[in-house]
């Protein structure tokens, strides 16, 4: 019965078409009767025999990468908000990437027998396995999932985990503070967590700016892109916590060098102005004492003539 799945997609045609004499359809057969006429046709020999079954090892080698791909997108749909996809999924990740290659690089145990690859990936025009994994490739790498993990993906980088650490510390202080706070003052009023979770959300706010550097620089994954989604969404959830949520501000480090900028482009106008007006009633004097001089010895000129 096992080739017989293989002529079910030809059972209405064959219902139709075969019929007890020339130009006369018969009534359209039941599954278990169309079934049968499958097996006598196959036993018969009247169609090739040119749908082969997978070998025992590539049937195994599909079963393993279905059941690899249905524990993957289980995994990152579970963690789709608040996103979790590297930090959870990558051991499926991985272990969906060795069983795709060991499809593509599988030979079936005959020597007659199709190649698994070329049965399996490339067989069909809609070739499901190669879409499958494609799919998961590029959700991997537009997550950026490799920036969190080591060179060898085997787990989460140190700076990873030294950040997940901080943010859970973060929410953690955020929680704390609210509980004894609700209590007492109105839900817009969280000086308290303002006052007690600074320190703890300017630390995981630095070290996200210092991630952000050495990404650029390429840091220990060696990728040079934007940090992975999880470090994203989690500096993201803080943020919004921080500053819409809890109305809370961090003083800037380089309040200093702005202000002192600013006020020297403030005064810019007041010194141009009073240049100008300076270095131009200087230039009046000049103008004018030639025209004493002159009139004085005009002056001494009349005298002298007259006298």
């Amino acid at each position: 019965m096992a080739p017989v799945r293989y002529l079910l997609p030809l059972l209405p045609a064959l219902a139709l078409v075969l019929g007890p004499a020339a130009g006369q359809l018969r009534r359209p057969l039941a599954l278990g009767e169309a079934e049968e006429l499958a097996e006598e046709l196959w036993d018969a020999e009247g169609l090739p025999g040119d749908l082969p079954e997978l070998e025992p090892e590539c049937r195994r080698l599909l079963a393993a990468f279905a059941e690899g791909s249905a524990a993957l997108t289980g995994c990152l749909g579970r963690r789709a908000r608040p996103v979790r996809l590297c930090q959870d999924c990558h051991r499926h990740y991985r272990r969906l990437l060795a069983q795709y290659g060991s499809i593509a690089r599988a030979v079936g145990n005959s020597s007659e027998s199709h190649n698994c690859a070329k049965s399996i990936l490339t067989s069909d025009r809609l070739q499901i396995v190669v879409t499958l994994s494609e799919f998961f490739n590029e959700t991997w790498e537009t997550a950026n999932c490799a920036n969190c993990l080591k060179n060898s993906s085997e787990g989460l980088s140190n700076s990873t985990v030294e950040f997940l650490d901080l943010f859970n510390k973060s929410l953690t202080c955020f929680e704390h503070n609210l509980q004894g706070q609700t209590i007492y003052l109105s839900p817009n009023n969280y000086t308290e967590v303002c006052k007690n979770c600074n320190e703890t959300y300017k630390m995981l706010n630095d070290l996200y700016n210092n991630l952000q550097r050495m990404n650029r620089q390429g840091g220990e994954s060696g990728h040079s892109a934007h940090l992975c989604i999880d470090v994203e969404d989690a500096m993201n959830i803080t943020r919004k916590l921080w500053s819409r949520t809890f109305n809370c501000s961090v003083p800037c480090s380089d309040t200093v060098p702005v202000i002192a900028v600013s006020s020297f482009i403030l005064f810019l106008p007041i010194v141009f102005y009073l240049s100008s007006f300076l270095h131009s009633k200087q230039k009046k004097r000049i103008l004018i004492l030639p025209k004493r001089i002159q009139s004085n010895a005009s002056l001494v000129n009349i005298q002298e003539k007259y006298s």
